[in-house]
This record gives C-alpha cells, sequence and structure tokens, in this order.
C-alpha cells in the first residue's frame, strides 16, 4: 500500500474544510460535489470493510497520536488538525476524531432480479437510515427510492444507517414507471389486508414496498403491487413505525427463507 500524503491543516478557511462543512449540514450537497463525509471510527471502518479506498482521511492532532493514526493511513491522503478544527466540520453533538472523505457512487441501474425495498416517498431521515439497515440485515441488496424521499446519502440518513450504505445497491430520485424495471413480485402492508404476513409463503426474491410516514403508499405505487399484506398487531395499535414494520416483514421473509 503506498503510503499517503500528509498534511497539517491549521486554519477553519482551508478550502477542504469549507467543504466539508456545506458536507456535512447540506442534506443534497453530496450530488454537487460528487462526495461523501463521514465520520467516526464505526462508519469509516465499514467502509473499509467494503473495499473502499477513502479520498482523504482527517484526523485530530490527539487522535494521531493514538491507534487511529493506523486508519487515516488507509486513505490516499490525511490531513491532521486541531480538535477544534474536527469540532467545527462535525454534524455530530460530540465531535468524532476521525474522518473520511468518500466518492459518491452517483446513478446506479435497477437490478430487476434483487430482492428490493422499494421507499415510496419516505421523508423521515432516520427512518430511511433504519430501513436501510434492515435491508442489508435481512439479505436484500437493492433498495429503489422513489421521488420525495429523504436522500439516501444525506448526513442524517448515513448516520443512522450505520454502514449498511456501503453494501446496497442504492438508487435514489426515481419515478414510480420505474418499478416495471423490477422483475420481482412487488409486496405491500396495509392494515386492511385480507391475509397477514406469515399466514402466506413469501416469494424470494421479492421487493417489499414501504410508504409515506402518513399516507403510506400511494394509489400509483399500490398498482404495481402484486399482493398486499397485513402485519399482525394483537394489541390493538392502528399502525407501526414505517422503520418497524419495515424490520418486520424483511425478516420474516428471510425467516420464511430460511426454513425452505
Amino acid at each position: 500500500m503506498t503510503t499517503p500524503s500528509v498534511k497539517v491543516i491549521s486554519s477553519r478557511d482551508n478550502p477542504l474544510l469549507v467543504r466539508l462543512r456545506k458536507l456535512g449540514r447540506d442534506p443534497g450537497a453530496y450530488r454537487k460535489y460528487g462526495e461523501l463525509w463521514i465520520e467516526g471510527d464505526h462508519l469509516c471502518r465499514a467502509f473499509l470493510q467494503r473495499g473502499g479506498v477513502p479520498l482523504q482521511a482527517l484526523i485530530s492532532e490527539e487522535a494521531w497520536a493514538s491507534p487511529w493514526r493506523d486508519l487515516a493511513l488507509r486513505a490516499s491522503a490525511v490531513s491532521v488538525l486541531p480538535a477544534a478544527l474536527m469540532g467545527g466540520i462535525s454534524s455530530l453533538e460530540s465531535p468524532a476524531p476521525i474522518g473520511f472523505v468518500v466518492p459518491w457512487r452517483g446513478a446506479v441501474e435497477v437490478q430487476p432480479d434483487a430482492a428490493t425495498v422499494v421507499l415510496d416517498r419516505l421523508q423521515d431521515a432516520g427512518n430511511v437510515g433504519t430501513v436501510l439497515r434492515s435491508a442489508s440485515a435481512f439479505g436484500f441488496a437493492q433498495v429503489v427510492a422513489l421521488r420525495g424521499t429523504a436522500g439516501l446519502w444525506s448526513p442524517k440518513v448515513l448516520r443512522a444507517g450505520m454502514g449498511a450504505h456501503f453494501g446496497l445497491s442504492l438508487i435514489e430520485g426515481a419515478e414510480a414507471e420505474a418499478l416495471c424495471a423490477l422483475t420481482v413480485p412487488l409486496l405491500a402492508t396495509s392494515s386492511h389486508a385480507a391475509q397477514s404476513i406469515d399466514q402466506v409463503s413469501l416469494p424470494w426474491p421479492c421487493a417489499w414496498v414501504l410508504g409515506h410516514e402518513g399516507e403510506g403508499v400511494s394509489a400509483l405505487v399500490q398498482s404495481h403491487c402484486s399482493q398486499s399484506l397485513r402485519i399482525p398487531q394483537p394489541g390493538g395499535e392502528e399502525s407501526l413505525n414505517v422503520g418497524a414494520a419495515a424490520a418486520i416483514c424483511l425478516y420474516e421473509s428471510a425467516r420464511q427463507r430460511m426454513n425452505r
């Protein structure tokens, strides 16, 4: 491995820091710059574990004198800066001592036969990140986010995803017509459906469709689905948080698949 160049940054007006402040705080800045800013040991290691090569590592002076130095040296270039400057580019309440600048993959094509999660206008970044984590955990390789869904690579979604992004194929800003490219059956959830998810043999692979937090799946997207199923709720609640509903549906698909 080539030894990266190492430089010291001492000014908050450094162009790299100016750019990273925008990447960390503007949900759509990654599209403009073609880069992502990921912070903290967990996200950085998750990126490396998937074979990623950081464009740049930024590390505090204190962390540079610790084992985190070895993590930083996995990048193509390293910048060492005071903790106060690290705090200035962080979007975390407790700034991390290390972060990576990594390339954004950009647009990718829909994989027709991949086990998929479809997001129909999910607004909350925490919910979106939670769904991505569940998709990765339960063997769904692709997420298709329809137009109106929170940016999949925005800082809040990245943090909530906890590294799941780096193992998934992610399509964002898609129109409902893009679902026609999927050859797997599309399944939607509805509290009014006659059958529950544990009463049917779920197809594999499939695509689970998750709708807007308040409005659910739109009629247009519903028209692409081959089946609507309900989640049993013996406690009597009217609905579940979409992140919780996703975890239940994706787990049930994984459970049935493993038991066949």
